[in-house]
């Protein structure tokens, strides 16, 4: 396929096209599944926004990172899958079993597949470890906050990261969301658009931090 002027290959610019058209749409999706209470559909906000540039973003990143078609199709089924997680977070507070579970199994399935050679040159059994410990870990230092502190959606997320980028991929992850997390808080408690009581959903971060580790280049 020919490149753009400036170098730019084309199918950056056609996946980004696609991860903001799919990004609307995990929009609409999650503002009606699962179904509210109350039967509402949230109309088109900020989140909707977010959520169509995460798309863009995450999408395009793809022919960048990876230059094997197999690992193509992984990584940009894996980031679709982030960005409806994303949307259903942002919208209901909520990472659905019906996405994280099978995250988990292509997970298991990558990590068989190519180990954790996938995107690094760590061993193997170092992604299973990330898998297990980081998320176990997590929700043992929560407990003491309440059991909103970390949801359970947010632990089998974990899982399936954990196994496809694994253990020191998935430690960055995490320091990345909360930085990410951090700031963005920080931000919307200087404009009073929350108080130090409100809920916010850590999820969104996550997958932010997810997504930005495995764009590292492999080591």
């Amino acid at each position: 396929m020919p490149s753009l002027p400036g170098g730019l290959d084309p199918l950056v610019l056609v996946l980004c096209v696609a991860g903001a058209a799919w990004g609307l749409a995990a929009d609409r999706i999650g503002a009606r599944w699962p179904a509210h209470e109350d039967a509402s559909v949230r109309r088109i906000d900020w989140r909707s926004v977010i959520v169509v540039l995460f798309g863009a973003a995450a999408l395009a990143a793809v022919p960048v990172r990876f230059g094997d078609t197999a690992q193509r199709v992984l990584f940009g089924a894996y980031f679709a899958a982030m960005v409806l997680l994303m949307a259903t977070d942002l919208d209901q507070k909520l990472l659905p079993d019906v996405i994280t579970l099978p995250l988990i199994v292509v997970g298991a399935v990558a990590l068989m597949w190519g180990g954790d050679s996938l995107v690094s040159r760590s061993p193997a059994w170092l992604a299973v470890a990330g898998a297990i410990i980081v998320p176990g870990l997590l929700l043992a230092l929560s407990v003491p906050f309440g059991s909103g502190a970390l949801g359970v959606g947010d632990v089998k997320f974990l899982v399936g990261v954990g196994l496809l980028i694994g253990l020191t991929r998935i430690v960055l992850a995490l320091f990345a969301g909360a930085i990410v997390g951090g700031v963005v808080i920080f931000g919307l408690l200087i404009a009073r658009r929350i108080t130090l009581k409100s809920y916010v959903p850590f999820g969104p971060f996550l997958i932010v931090g997810a997504v930005w580790a495995a764009l590292l280049p492999a080591s």
